[in-house]
C-alpha cells in the first residue's frame, strides 16, 4: 500500500510552488508553508549553531517560544523559521551563533 503525503492526509490543495533560496542553494515551497516547513520540507533539519558550544539547532516548539529556529531571511538575522511565512524569492540562510558576524556587526 502506498503511504499518502501529508498534502493528501490533509486534502490540502496549495497554489503552485515558488522558489527561494536556501544557502545559494533553489529549493521549492509551496504557499502557506513557514520558511522552518521549507527547510523541513527540503530534508534540512538543522539549520543553526548556538554561539557557545556550535551545537546544532532547527526546530524545536514550533510556535516561536524558543527561539531554537533562528535563521537569516533577506539578510535579516534571528527571524524565527516557525513563524517567517516563506515568500517568493527569499534568501534564506543558516546562521552561527548571534547571526550578527555575518553582517559585520
Amino acid at each position: 500500500m502506498r503511504q499518502r503525503t501529508p498534502l493528501e492526509l490533509a486534502r490540502a490543495h496549495p497554489g503552485p510552488p515558488f522558489s527561494v533560496t536556501v544557502d545559494g542553494h533553489e529549493t521549492a515551497a509551496l504557499p502557506g508553508q513557514t520558511v522552518a516547513a521549507v527547510l523541513w520540507s527540503a530534508g534540512i533539519t538543522s539549520w543553526r549553531s548556538t554561539r557557545g558550544s556550535g551545537a546544532p539547532r532547527g526546530i524545536f516548539c514550533g510556535i516561536g517560544v524558543c527561539f531554537d529556529c533562528l535563521v537569516t531571511v533577506n539578510d535579516r538575522p534571528n527571524q524565527r523559521a516557525c513563524l517567517v511565512p516563506a515568500a517568493p524569492g527569499d534568501a534564506i540562510s543558516t546562521q552561527e551563533g548571534t547571526g550578527h558576524d555575518e553582517l559585520g556587526g
